[in-house]
């Protein structure tokens, strides 16, 4: 459904996306993931037709991109990163004018919106003002604005992003009946647990480039220890400096905390026994470890 080779994009004497090459199979989840300024949203610009490439070619739904962006962005629906709902209609007009951009009838469209609040939990909200709603409220109705084209392809960028638990495991059931259904999800998202849930596979992107592409599970066993114990509390820099490199393989101190990865835990939990300031967390590796591994620790802005 998106294919993407070579990709590349600069901006005055940056080049922001750097030979990006993915394929996305339909039906599956695929999750674009890096850090800020990693060169994700450029990319997801150029497989929309919104930016035009220095390099490569984007095949999007069978279609060149941008020679025919038009025609491919007639079977995409779009979950930007904030909502853009018109606060002049209500939630079914929203819908339905939506749907009049993509060449729908009006009867088409209102037909439409009945089925759309439902599977966006929305049923009793139709004649509500935007301003009305919840974060929670508008980020489904964006979800279900994306769909009244009936699209086989998604685009979601950070569709959970300041959503309180309730709302983003509803929006997760949401997206996961839409891969029960056959569509195709390409997600951009800074919530690892997020990714590691939904997606088939996942590419870590940084400094515009490619660095790590594979299924969740399959990168986190790949790329690090099975054993991640977090160690915090008064002490810990001695602990460390004493224990935590001797112990694990692989062992970093940031802030307050001590993150040692390793295959065999015990020797590293007996050292921390008979210390009662310190604390420690044992539990398996996960996508986020991963993420951190390849990325650094360090703040982007």
């Amino acid at each position: 459904m998106l294919t993407v080779d070579g990709l590349r994009k600069r901006y005055g004497q940056t080049e922001v996306v750097r030979g990006a090459s993915f394929e996305v199979p339909a039906g599956q989840c695929f999750g674009l993931l890096g850090p800020n300024g990693a060169g994700k949203t450029t990319t997801l610009r150029c497989c929309l037709g919104l930016t035009v490439p220095d390099g490569g070619s984007i095949e999007l739904a069978g279609l060149p991109v941008p020679a025919q962006a038009r025609a491919a962005r007639a079977l995409v629906g779009v979950v930007p990163q904030f909502d853009n709902l018109d606060p002049d209609f209500t939630v079914a007009e929203n819908l339905v004018v939506f749907g009049r951009y993509f060449g729908l009838s009006q009867r088409e469209a209102s037909a439409r919106v009945e089925r759309l609040l439902e599977f966006a939990g929305l049923s009793d909200k139709a004649d509500a003002h935007i301003e009305s709603l919840s974060g929670g409220m508008k980020r489904r109705l964006t979800l279900a604005r994306a769909m009244i084209n009936d699209p086989p392809i998604l685009f979601l960028d950070e569709p959970t992003t300041g959503l309180d638990p309730q709302a983003r495991h509803l929006v997760w059931d949401r997206l996961k009946m839409l891969l029960t259904e056959g569509r195709t999800i390409i997600l951009t998202t800074h919530f690892m647990d997020e990714a590691q849930r939904l997606c088939d596979r996942v590419a870590i992107m940084d400094h515009g480039v490619i660095i790590a592409e594979d299924g969740p599970r399959r990168l986190i066993e790949r790329e690090i220890e099975p054993t991640v114990i977090e160690v915090y509390g008064e002490g810990l820099e001695a602990w460390f400096a004493a224990h935590g490199r001797r112990l694990a393989e692989r062992a970093e101190l940031a802030g307050d905390t001590a993150f040692c990865y390793c295959h065999d835990p015990e020797p590293l939990m007996r050292s921390l026994e008979g210390d009662p300031e310190l604390r420690a967390l044992h539990r398996a590796a996960n996508l986020e470890d991963v993420f951190l591994k390849l990325t650094g620790r360090d703040l982007r802005d």
